[in-house]
């Protein structure tokens, strides 16, 4: 559930928008925001609209983050995978595979070499000007 937090409470136990942030190192800004984005995170809300989080609505706002800040998906993205059930509690199987890099002196496509020489010539030209 909140494996994210160490502060003492009952695993079960509510929690403030403030301690979530807290505990997560997201800002609280950014928490609100979030659940415009995502319907399915609705944290009650009480008197003066101070937001309590279920131990779910921690798990989801933990998910949201890993594949956000940590997988790159977009918020659109990451709702999609999430109302689909594409998300695992583990996501080392699911992120993307880094491109191989080319080895230095590999052959490369004439168009990218000829790119790469033109904002070279450009940067060249800037720092000389």
């Amino acid at each position: 559930m909140a494996a994210g937090f160490d502060d003492g409470k009952d695993p079960s136990a509510l929690r403030t928008i403030g301690e979530v942030a807290d505990g997560l190192g997201i800002k609280q800004h950014v928490l609100r925001y979030w659940e415009k984005q995502f319907p399915m995170l609705r944290p009650l809300q009480r008197s003066g609209n101070r937001r309590y989080y279920r131990p779910d609505d921690v798990a989801l706002v933990q998910t949201i983050h890993r594949l956000v800040n940590r997988e790159g998906y977009t918020l659109r993205g990451a709702r999609q995978a999430i109302e689909h059930g594409h998300v695992g509690e583990v996501a080392d199987a699911e992120a993307p595979k880094p491109a191989p890099e080319t080895a230095p002196g590999a052959a490369a496509s004439p168009d990218i070499l000829a790119a790469l020489k033109s904002v070279r010539n450009r940067l060249a030209a800037a720092l000389d000007g």
